[in-house]
């Protein structure tokens, strides 16, 4: 037996394929580059007027995606940053800021989420 006779088809013979998401509860990157590049920021559709000399970049991504509402209000309480996107559909978070600022946001977020939260998190990264 094949395990093209298993799969489903519909009337037609089509292979039928039905897709399921079911989100953990985790943060999955937490990442912080320090001293990005301006070429970065432009890239990234950020503000180019950032002192690119004391600055950082920090990344986040989250399910459910809808998390990253939660973090972003985190991280402006916890650091003089910025929010330089927030994605509720893909659970992506960019925020910028000096590189000490953006560093305690990130670890407020991912210790809020573990501990609070009781998400799986990842460790925090930095470049």
């Amino acid at each position: 037996m094949d395990i093209r006779d298993l799969l489903p088809e519909d009337s037609e013979g089509r292979l039928r394929i039905i897709q399921e998401s079911v989100p953990g509860k985790q943060i999955s990157l937490a990442h912080i580059i320090g001293g990005p590049r301006p070429i970065v920021y432009k890239k990234l559709g950020l503000n180019p007027d950032i002192d690119f000399d004391n600055s950082a970049i920090g990344i986040l991504n989250v399910t459910p995606p809808e998390s990253a509402v939660i973090a972003s209000d985190l991280a402006i309480k916890a650091g003089d940053v910025y929010l330089g996107f927030v994605d509720r559909f893909s659970g992506t978070l960019i925020i910028t800021g000096r590189l000490s600022e953006v560093e305690t946001a990130i670890q407020e977020i991912v210790s809020y989420f573990k501990n609070e939260l009781e998400f799986a998190v990842c460790r925090i990264t930095r470049r």
